[in-house]
């Protein structure tokens, strides 16, 4: 009697549903910063690739996780937390990517201010 029923490592759908919308939101963000960077006016320079390829590997991520939640072998708990890992994974990395990306379009600004001592 030590088998165990197939259905217990099944998430329930509900659970499924709602991150595959989380995911599809996270990511269209993702997408939406990457397009509105890209049309900055500051000319892109070398070391912004600090902040792109973090940037594209999380996006590739969360592609990734999302095609895998869409797959309805999603629904056994190892593939769906697999899924999660992915995801996360892809969002920090993007986050990290985004924070940069902030940084150096800071820095980029002070450096060319009018005020004295670039502030």
């Amino acid at each position: 009697m030590d088998e165990q029923d197939p259905k217990e490592d099944l998430i329930d759908t509900i659970f499924r549903n709602g991150t595959i919308t989380t995911v599809g939101i996270l990511l269209a963000f993702s997408l939406g910063f990457i397009t509105h960077w890209a049309a900055n006016p500051i000319p892109w320079q070398l070391h912004h690739l600090l902040a792109v390829v973090p940037i594209l590997i999380g996006i590739a991520l969360q592609m990734r996780a999302l095609s895998m939640l869409l797959d309805t072998s999603c629904l056994q708990r190892r593939i769906y937390k697999r899924a999660n890992r992915v995801f996360l994974t892809g969002l920090i990395l993007t986050a990290c990517g985004v924070g940069l990306a902030i940084m150096l379009d800071v820095f980029e600004m002070a450096g060319t201010s009018a005020l004295p001592g670039g502030y």
